[in-house]
């Protein structure tokens, strides 16, 4: 625990809040700027001697659970949190997104309009991708409840996605998916959509339990992919895995492989545009 750390970072945060910002009344002037030790306390559920022990860097150190509330007791952003949570010698809670795409991302995606890029969950689901993806790769942008949207669970349970790859590539990018999967279900297994797909996957399909049963671990952020396209064939890519700071949601971005004929394909399919496509391939 850095304590001069935590004490100095707590001083400073409760200085600068003011009684209004935490839903008190202003009421007489105070002698010094932002809100008294006990009334921190109060918020953190904690005695104000306690509070008062820690801002002098004396006393036991604090739980994650006292960590956790002097956070919201503060008024802590995300990065503040995280910051209380190291200086008391923990590592952060995981952050989760919740499946949501911010609109500087789409923004940011639109713009690389020579390329195919995707926003995904962690457990596979296409949450939005821009014009050239759905062109050349077709994978459905929806969210809906039946996990059509799931490229893992499509993967493993619809034969016709795998139609899109060399069936050579099939052993690869199954293991691929299952031991990203692996990776999410250590992380944040105790939650309900993990746990859900994973039991559903074991249920449904023998290669996934077979893989899954390997219990080896990866999380992918680089890969070279083949895709077979109905206009032009053999599609040779290279595929850029961006997280986000939350790590539930990543950026997939398919570039052309060098020393390959995919960027002239790419090309000839934003000619073609979208009037042969099938949403459903």
């Amino acid at each position: 625990m850095d304590r001069l750390g935590f004490a100095d970072f707590l001083r400073r945060r409760r200085e600068l809040l003011r009684p209004a910002d935490i839903g008190l009344p202003e009421g007489v002037r105070r002698r010094t700027p932002g809100l008294r030790r006990d009334e921190v306390a109060q918020l953190a559920n904690i005695s104000t001697d306690y509070y008062a022990r820690l801002e002098q860097r004396r006393g036991a150190n604090p739980s994650e659970t006292i960590v956790a509330s002097l956070a919201r007791a503060l008024r802590c952003d995300p990065d503040e949190r995280d910051h209380l949570y190291h200086l008391a010698g923990f590592s952060a809670p995981a952050r989760y997104s919740g499946g949501y795409v911010r609109p500087g991302v789409m923004s940011l995606l639109d713009r690389l309009g020579d390329i195919p890029a995707f926003v995904v969950s962690d457990l596979g689901a296409v949450l939005w991708q821009n014009t050239v993806a759905a062109i050349t790769l077709g994978w459905t942008a929806e969210r809906r409840a039946d996990r059509s949207a799931n490229i893992v669970w499509r993967w493993f349970t619809e034969p016709a996605l795998r139609t899109c790859f060399p069936e050579e590539d099939w052993p690869r990018h199954s293991l691929a998916h299952v031991s990203d999967l692996r990776a999410t279900s250590a992380r944040r297994g105790g939650d309900a959509d993990v746990t859900d797909l994973v039991h559903g996957l074991l249920e449904r399909s023998e290669e996934f339990r077979a893989l899954w049963e390997r219990h080896e671990v990866a999380v992918h952020r680089f890969d070279r992919k083949r895709f077979l396209h109905p206009e032009v064939g053999v599609l040779h890519l290279t595929c850029e895995v961006l997280l986000s700071p939350e790590a539930d949601t990543k950026v997939l971005a398919f570039f052309p492989t060098e020393g390959t004929d995919a960027r002239e394909k790419l090309a000839l399919l934003r000619t073609i545009g979208t009037q042969n496509f099938q949403a459903t391939r």
